[in-house]
Parts: structure tokens; sequence; C-alpha cells
């Protein structure tokens, strides 16, 4: 075996024809599997890829000034789809207010929720190693159905699904910051790129972090009417907190507390229910209340207050001190930088009726009103920007890794074609990397991504491949000088006598590799490391022989 492979690599080298036909197909594989990521997107990037969590939350939100009836409603349609869900094993729901704080609501700042439109639906599932289907393909199924029959029981409801998130702390995995100085622009702009956001394919949950504008009714208590009444203002507001709120008229003592029970007292639920939302219906519910003044005559209060229809008065979001808001959205088990150039895109061909629109950076915009002159940004954040700020930074830390090597291999051989051969040897690793990725793409249920795991792999197997090219040409050169060996048959035998350590070390690493292959997060890291070896052994032992050939050893190695 040994020999038959000496023979081999000796008889492979030294034909010209062989020697470029294996370059070439080195090549166009190498490019091959470039072109697997960008353009054909054979193989998709992505932060990490969606984590089998044993609980997930479903937020509810209706319209500012609904009420807690209807978002009971909605919340109880929610729930009767979770019922018929064998995984379950049990959720609870928090109407008015936002669950108890875990990881992701400490993100989405659902402690802040305490309003009567609001709703949170915590869900647990059974463990996941006794479930066969992950929580996020459960959610990914879920979602459509609820969303059709739910949402759609009152207008502009949103019903939105949170895991915790496998990765970094984000508000989403696609976040608009839009900013500006003028909140009607911000607002205008902000909901046409919600619209974008809407018919992205693989855009979900969509929803601008803003008030909604609605109608209110201010009552505006008439002073001189309430003076000449014989009533005080006092007692207008007492009634009006009476009615509607509640307040309190006791104190009970107890036996059990220290301190003293205060009653409260109000009007049933159904006494402060309007019939409409219209001014008629205020002034009819107002005109049942009374008031004694200190003649004893019962005054209506609708006699003592004036009823102004007003718009309300929606929260101003700002960021280091700038007017902004938040137009959100998650993605549908699809990496969150396809859909962000989708709608990108979009927005440069469709915006520019309005705006004249300016590229700042690598992906963020910079749009100026064309009849008002005002000028807003819209910069990406949430999920996406951390993904490409890290694939950037390893990126970059794997060609500083490269260069490193170069400067080191020129130090001690002194030569830039050995430091070369090392390098070349060393990326060509890539190429197993990507074609592994495709592989096990192929043979999940679903999509296996090149995450910044894989990226930690590319890194990892610099060291692995120059160890092999460093093992090659050392004893390439020892036999040359010690033996007096010639080019060829030094190149050969030195291929054949390292292949076994060689081969060694690459399995221990597969299947040390292996554990890491089947993890959620470090899923990439294990095949990256697999694959990258498998085709670091193969560039060690066909590529780098080649390349040696080709180099002249004997000035390098100082024969001459």
């Amino acid at each position: 075996m040994f020999k038959k492979f000496q023979d081999t690599v000796f008889n492979g080298i030294q034909s010209s024809g062989k020697r470029n036909l294996i370059l070439f197909v080195t090549f166009i594989a190498f490019v091959l599997s470039v072109l697997m990521i960008a353009p054909s997107k054979m193989v998709l990037a992505k932060m990490l890829p969606g984590k089998n969590n044993d609980t997930f939350t479903i937020y509810t939100t209706l319209v500012e000034g609904s009420s807690i009836e209807q978002t009971n409603q909605v919340t109880e349609c929610v729930a009767d789809y979770i019922k018929k869900e064998k995984e379950v094993e049990d959720f609870e729901i928090f109407l008015g207010m936002g669950a108890p704080l875990d990881f992701a609501g400490l993100i989405k700042g659902s402690h802040f929720k305490n309003s009567e439109n609001v709703a949170e639906i915590v869900v647990n599932l059974t463990k996941k190693h006794d479930r066969d289907e992950p929580s996020y393909f459960m959610v990914q199924r879920m979602r459509p159905d609820i969303q059709k029959n739910c949402a759609t029981i009152y207008d502009k409801t949103t019903i939105t699904f949170v895991e915790p998130p496998a990765g970094p702390p984000v508000l989403a995995a696609l976040v608009a910051e839009i900013y500006g100085e003028d909140t009607n622009g911000i607002r205008e702009l902000s909901n046409r790129v919600e619209s974008i956001f809407k018919n992205t394919q693989g855009l979900v949950d969509v929803e601008i972090m803003q008030d909604e504008i609605y109608d209110t009714f201010e009552v505006q208590v008439d002073s001189t009417k309430v003076a000449l009444s014989g009533v005080n203002v006092k007692q207008l507001n007492d009634i009006l907190y009476l009615a509607f709120e509640g307040m309190q008229i006791a104190v009970k003592n107890s036996d059990l507390y220290n301190d003293q029970l205060p009653i409260y007292l109000s009007l049933s639920k159904e006494s402060k229910k309007f019939s409409t939302k219209d001014i008629n219906s205020i002034k009819a519910k107002l005109s049942s209340l009374k008031l004694m003044n200190q003649m004893g005559m019962m005054t209506s209060i609708t006699e003592l207050v004036t009823i102004v229809p007003k718009k309300s008065n929606p929260m101003l979001m700002s960021k280091n001190l700038h007017l902004m808001t938040n137009v959100m959205a998650e993605t549908d088990m699809v990496s969150q930088v396809y859909p962000l150039m989708e709608a990108r895109n979009t927005i440069l061909n469709t915006f520019n009726d309005k705006y004249d629109i300016e590229k700042i950076g690598l992906f963020n915009l910079k749009l100026t009103d064309k009849e008002s002159k005002k000028v807003y940004k819209l910069i990406w954040d949430g999920e996406m920007e951390v993904t490409l700020d890290t694939f950037v930074e390893l990126g970059a830390a794997f060609i500083a890794a490269l260069i490193l090597i170069f400067l080191l291999m020129v130090i001690y051989y002194k030569s830039y074609a050995l430091s070369g051969i090392i390098l070349l040897g060393s990326f060509l690793s890539i190429i197993g990397v990507i074609v592994g990725h495709f592989i096990m793409d192929i043979f999940t249920t679903d999509t296996f991504f090149l995450t910044a795991t894989s990226l930690i792999g590319f890194i990892a197997l610099i060291g692995i491949s120059s160890r092999n090219s460093l093992l090659l040409i050392d004893f390439t050169a020892s036999l040359m000088k010690d033996n007096k060996m010639s080019k060829a048959e030094a190149i050969a035998y030195a291929t054949a006598t390292r292949a076994k350590p060689i081969f060694l070390t690459a399995a221990a690493i597969i299947l040390a590799s292996t554990l890491l292959a089947g993890d959620a997060v470090f899923g990439g890291l294990g095949v990256a490391l697999i694959f990258g070896t498998i085709a670091a052994v193969i560039a060690s032992l066909i590529i780098v022989p080649i390349l040696l050939f080709k180099a002249d050893l004997n000035k390098h190695f100082n024969l001459d």
C-alpha cells in the first residue's frame, strides 16, 4: 500500500498533463464552492441557526383604546389553538400586562406593558429530547393559522411569536431604525417601510415600535358653571374617578393584618361600558351621573363639563438624543441577510417618488424629502447587523491569520515560494467547509446555515492544514539533503511516509468533531472541522506535492 501510493504520487507529479489537470480541477472546485454562497445561494449564511427551546411566548396587541374584553377575546382564540397541540404541557395568559421577565422579555421590554390592549401567553412545551418537532418548526406551523383566524377578529391586531434568542440579545431579526427631526415624517416613512417588510418573502411578525394615533375625548370642567351650580370641583373629580376608575371610600379593620384594608367603590363593568365610541355615547353615560349641590338639588355632570374630541398623544421615542422609531420583523426559518437585500432594493426602487435617496455605509440609507427637504436616515440593526459585523470581523480574523502564518513561514524558510505553498494549502480547506455545509443541508430537514461558528472552524483549519504542509516540506528537505534523493523521489517518499500520521490526525479531529456536528449552535463548527479537515488532507497529499515539484527546491533548500 505504501509503495503503491508512493509510485502514484511519483508518476503524478512528473506528468505535466496530470499536474495541470489536478490544478485546473482544484481551481474550478474553489470557484464553484465560492459561487455556492453567492450568487447561487446554495449555501446560506446566518448568525446562528434556530434553537430548539422548551418554551415560547405569544404577544397579542390590539389597537390603542381597545377594551380588556376585546383583548381577552383574541387571546382566547389563540388559546384554543394552543390546546390542540399535544406537545404543549401548559400555558398561562397574562391579560393587560407582560409576563414575568425572561431573557426574551427583557430585550423586548415586556415589563413595560400595562394597558388593556395587550396580553402575553407563555407556552411551555415538553422537553426537547422527548419530542420530534423542534420548537421553531412548531412556531412556524402555528403562526399562519393563528394570525389568519385570531388577528382578524379586530382590525390592526398583531400577534407575534417570540422565542428565547439563540444568539445575541436584539430586538428582532431585522430592525430598521428611522431617524429624523419631524415626528410626522418619521411616522409616514416607518409606515411605508412596514408595508415593504410585510410584502417581503421570509419576513413575519412585522410591527412598528410606536403608538397608534386614535380618537379620544377630553372632559373639560367649566369652572363658572360649577360655581353657579353650588357644587365644587372636588366633588366633580371624585364622582368621575368613583365611577370609572374606582376610589377608596372607607377602610376595614382586620384581625389578620396590622394595616387597615381599603374599600374601593366603582361602577360595575357593564355600567362602565359605552354603547359606541362617539361623543353622544359619552354624553349619555355622563348624564346618568348626578351631583347634589348645597341646596339639595341634583345636577347632571353634563351641565358642568364640556366634552372635546381630541387625538391621542403618541409616545416619542429617541436614541442618543435623536428622534426615531423602529420597524421590526422576524425571519421565518431563513437568514436575515437575504430579506434585507430584497427589502432594501424595493425601498431604493419605490421610495424615489417622494425622497432623494443616498447610500451611506454598507447598507444604510439617507432619505431627503423632495418637498420639505427634511432629512431622514434608515439604519439597519437587529440580528442582521450582528450577523454582518460578525462575518466581517471573523473574515478579517481569517485573513489576518493567513497573513501572519505566511510571514512566520517566510521567517522560518526564508522563502516566499514555500510560504505561499503552505498558505495555498491552508486556503483550499475552504472548499471542504462550503461543500460540507451544502451536503449537510441536503440531509437535514431544515436549512443548514453557514454560521459564525463555521467561520471559527475556518480559522481553526488554518493550523491543521499548515501543519500537514510543514511535515511534507521538512521531510522532503531532509531527504534531499541527507539521502541525496532527487526532487521527485523525495516528494513522493515524504508524501507516502507522512500520509499515515496525517490520516490519523485527521481521523481524530473528525471523530471528535462529530460530537459538535449535532449541536444547534456549534453544528457549523463541527461540520467545518469535519469536511475542512478532509479537504486539508486532500490538499496536503495531492496539491502540495505538485506545487513543491513545480518549485525550485534546490534553491529554496540551499542545495546548490
